[in-house]
């Protein structure tokens, strides 16, 4: 039993909403943080996107693996651009020509719009009396979708460059202490 009277108790029941608020809804497991899809763009997508795209510049123009490499690394412009959609809606530029250029402004564009998110709202859920989905549930199904793409060029390059995977995991794992040089034997 409570020590007030009962209509005291349904007063106060009365001034709290049960209606839910965004920023004090719990955080999404599932949806990584704001800050880590910016890293993951900015550092490791990034990195990789470059290492693929410099076979890719050195092949000639009348090569035919070229087309089809081409026409990858444009499907991963538009994912990249969906992916800046999603996280702003706005965009202020328009992107350059050449391929190369491109890729290197998608990525900072979407580095960008990533950055400008509210990292305390973006990883919970929408109040359910709203009936909306999450902003960040879309926001990571574009990253994987862009990481997707970046996994369908992969193939494409290491037919023109079979070393690629070893310089894509080049600086995986760093030896705190290096091996001797001379055998143990």
């Amino acid at each position: 039993m409570t020590s007030m009277p009962a209509t005291d108790a349904e007063e106060a029941a009365a001034g709290r909403s049960l209606l839910e608020t965004w920023g004090r809804n719990e955080p999404m497991r599932h949806v990584p943080s704001a800050e880590w899809m910016s890293w993951k763009v900015d550092q490791d997508l990034r990195r990789r996107i470059e290492l693929l795209f410099g076979p890719f510049s050195d092949l000639p123009p009348d090569d035919p693996r070229r087309a089809p490499l081409e026409n990858e690394f444009r499907a991963l412009c538009r994912a990249i651009d969906r992916l800046s959609d999603v996280a702003r809606h706005s965009r202020n530029n328009h992107p350059p020509h050449d391929l190369g250029d491109r890729i290197a402004w998608c990525l900072s564009q979407a580095v960008s719009s990533l950055d400008s998110l509210d990292p305390h709202l973006i990883g919970r859920r929408y109040p359910f009396q709203t009936g909306e989905r999450s902003k960040a549930e879309l926001l990571y199904g574009a990253l994987l979708v862009v990481i997707q793409h970046v996994g369908r060029i992969l193939p494409l390059v290491r037919n023109i460059d079979p070393g690629v995977d070893e310089q894509l995991l080049e600086g995986l794992v760093v030896l705190e202490t290096p091996l001797r040089t001379q055998p143990i034997a």
